[in-house]
């Protein structure tokens, strides 16, 4: 059966989590790169300042290396949990320093922070996605590799690559075309 991408980013992360638990130190590193986005918007929304966000998002950080071991996918998604805490860690800041800053938003309002950014899950599957396309890239003849990369990547026209390549500009159209098919039926295979 298969996953959809979401569901998959979800068991990577919980996986990493999982892994972080059983001692594994580059998980951390693949945790903070998937998530660090989101969960820094969250500290910055609830305490209107970057510096003291800064500071939550270490926290949680390092709450998570200490507690990795207390996550439960049965309770929760592996984002909403690290979102949770970084929620919990940023609220602490303001009740320690007794103030709501400039710009924050009131402890109850904290709960529904939006954060602009892509979420972590999506963020993963986007990571995943273009890994596949520049693998599939990598398996294409190499004109046609070319090619597509100077056009779809490089914003060059048919009309420069064939007269960069000095070829006739249906050469040019035929490998891309060529190309492009070979890369969809790479990229669609499971």
């Amino acid at each position: 059966m298969d996953k959809s991408p979401a569901k998959q980013a979800r068991d990577a992360l919980s996986a990493d989590i999982a892994a972080l638990a059983g001692g594994e130190h580059d998980a951390l590193r693949r945790i903070y790169e998937a998530t660090s986005a989101k969960l820094f918007g969250i500290c910055l929304r609830i305490l209107g300042d970057e510096k003291e966000a800064e500071d939550a998002l270490q926290d949680v950080y390092i709450d998570l290396w200490k507690r990795a071991d207390r996550f439960d996918t049965s309770r929760a998604s592996p984002i909403s949990w690290l979102a949770t805490m970084a929620r919990n860690r940023a609220v602490d800041r303001l009740r320690a320093g007794g103030k709501v800053r400039s710009g924050a938003v009131s402890e109850e309002a904290a709960f529904d922070v939006p954060d602009k950014d892509i979420a972590a899950d999506e963020k993963l599957v986007l990571d995943e996605r273009d890994a596949r396309i520049h693998h599939c890239l990598s398996k294409l003849e190499k004109r046609q590799q070319s090619a597509i990369r100077r056009a779809f990547l490089g914003g060059a026209t048919y009309v420069q690559l064939a007269e960069k390549d000095d070829v006739p500009l249906s050469t040019i159209k035929s490998r891309v075309h060529r190309g492009l098919a070979k890369l969809k039926k790479c990229i669609e295979k499971p």
